[in-house]
């Protein structure tokens, strides 16, 4: 079982604010770079939790990948739609990703500006992850697409 390496109770207050405050968005989740689950809106249950860090996970090192592959730059947001839901991907300018899944019936583009917003406020309740912001940038290593 993941548990929770940064929580506080301020990151678990504005994750539920996130959710709360906007139309449709269900649940949400702050992950580190590598995966691990920082934080949790409150009524999101452990075995979903995890679930979402697992997959949140893959979506980002995809995300990461694309950038390098397309010269594309670092990654900023990966949005997912599914008949019934969406999931928003985003990091944060200190490297952690945010991540809330909201229904399908949700406004779009009021979540990706909310998304946007708090990614770029969360860096006061959340650790900065240096090799993250300096793996964004580069394109060392990658194979790149040509047309």
């Amino acid at each position: 079982m993941t548990h929770s390496a940064v929580a506080t109770d301020s990151l678990t207050d504005a994750l539920d604010g996130l959710v709360d405050r906007v139309p449709g968005a269900e649940v949400a989740v702050v992950l580190s770079p590598d995966g691990l689950l920082l934080g949790r809106s409150g009524h999101l249950a452990d075995q979903l939790a995890e679930h979402l860090a697992s997959l949140v996970s893959g979506l980002y090192a995809l995300g990461q990948a694309a950038g390098r592959v397309c010269l594309a730059g670092g990654l900023r947001q990966v949005v997912v739609q599914m008949a019934r839901s969406f999931v928003f991907v985003a990091t944060t300018r200190g490297g952690a990703i945010l991540t809330v899944r909201m229904s399908g019936d949700a406004d779009v583009g009021d979540m990706a500006y909310e998304v946007a917003l708090f990614a770029a406020q969360a860096e006061r309740a959340l650790p900065v992850y240096l090799e993250a912001r300096t793996a964004t940038g580069g394109t060392s290593g990658a194979h790149h697409w040509r047309p």
